[in-house]
């Protein structure tokens, strides 16, 4: 598992993170305080505090192309 710090400043940037993350098959959570929701889920998503970062957590080892998908989502 590898995790991961995102800022989803917009309903579009939402939008079009939840399409690049369908892609992929294994398991993606989104996790803001003590909520962990299914980041392909819009209604998930929107139901989390997106005025600051949230965790994102790939269940998978191999993250080199999807990090590179969801590079402009990630806090650096």
């Amino acid at each position: 598992m590898k995790t991961v710090q995102i800022l989803l400043g917009s309903i579009n940037d939402v939008k079009d993170f939840v399409n690049i993350l369908n892609k992929y098959e294994f398991d993606v959570d989104l996790i803001s305080g003590r909520y962990a929701i299914d980041a392909k889920s819009i209604m998930g998503i929107f139901s989390l505090d997106l005025s600051k970062p949230v965790t994102l957590q790939a269940h998978t080892d191999d993250v080199g192309a999807f990090f590179e998908d969801i590079d402009r989502f990630i806090v650096k």
